[in-house]
């Protein structure tokens, strides 16, 4: 037992060397578990490696997005749905116009008159028109209509739009029995043409169909209108005339009022509000004496 308590026995210097020894093992311990040893790397390549990190995740991002998006295949535009027209892009008022001219039994013929019926921007018209898809029969006429205008150019004889008949009307490609009627119905309303371009004032008539009508018939030979005295004329003969309506003819007449007596129709220009632009056509119907 002497023996054995002999090696147990420290005296103080032992023991304050042996707790020295016990303190430092302890602080290499903390210092090796709170402090990183592992060789720093230099923070431009952490921002390199970041750098191409983002870059990946947004090309896997455009990747994702571009599958995400609806494929588009050709197609009729004349059958456009609510929720196709959604698809490629078109506003509901957009969707509405088109559908609106199906209802009336007509059809699109053409990119063209796509955007003209809709009123779709040049940009969606670029994007989605490479996929229109129009029957056989539509490309045909086109290219026959083509031809048939290359071949009877020069041919072309020019007939008076004011004794043109329903069938010589109908012989323009895109008028019909109604639209021919049409013209003739206000031809006689303003009592003959006397100027070419009030074919364009048909109600109804686009202006590409109006300029193939031009191309063909024109005023050769001006009408004799009936002219009425707008200062004996009551207030429903005044109001008969075309291009009038009920307050520019409440106007003529509070003015006739005022003067007593028109002298010449060049004084309806001095009438506050009178149409300018409307005097040449309007004055084909009145006279002051």
């Amino acid at each position: 037992m002497k023996i054995l308590k002999s090696h147990f026995s420290y005296n103080k210097r032992q023991r304050s060397g042996i707790l020295f020894l016990l303190l430092l093992i302890i602080a290499f311990q903390i210092t090796y578990f709170f402090i990183d040893f592992s060789p720093k790397k230099d923070s431009k390549d952490y921002s390199n490696e970041m750098i191409s990190f983002l870059k990946e995740v947004d090309s896997l991002q455009e990747i994702k997005n571009e599958k995400s998006k609806p494929k588009i295949y050709p197609f009729n535009p004349n059958y456009i749905t609510d929720f196709k027209g959604y698809q490629l892009g078109m506003s509901t008022a957009e969707i509405d116009k088109l559908l609106e001219y199906r209802k009336s039994g007509a059809f699109i013929n053409s990119a063209a008159q796509f955007q003209k019926v809709t009123g779709v921007n040049d940009s969606l018209l670029y994007i989605i028109s490479p996929y229109f898809k129009f029957p056989a029969w539509v490309t045909s006429a086109k290219n026959n209509e083509k031809e048939k205008e290359i071949v009877t150019k020069e041919a072309i004889v020019i007939k008076d739009i004011n004794t043109a008949s329903l069938e010589d009307f109908k012989s323009i490609n895109g008028i019909g029995d109604k639209l021919g009627q049409r013209i003739i119905s206000y031809r006689t309303k303003l009592q003959g043409f006397t100027f070419n371009d009030q074919l364009y004032e048909v109600w109804y008539l686009d202006k590409e169909v109006a300029d193939k009508v031009l191309a063909n018939f024109k005023v050769l030979e001006k009408p004799i209108i009936e002219k009425i005295n707008v200062n004996k004329a009551t207030f429903k003969e005044v109001l008969s005339i075309p291009y009038l309506d009920y307050e520019l003819t409440k106007k003529i007449f509070q003015y006739r009022d005022e003067v007593a007596e028109i002298q010449t129709i060049e004084d309806l220009k001095k009438i506050d509000g009178f149409p300018l632009e409307k005097f040449n056509r309007i004055a084909l119907y009145l006279q002051a004496k």
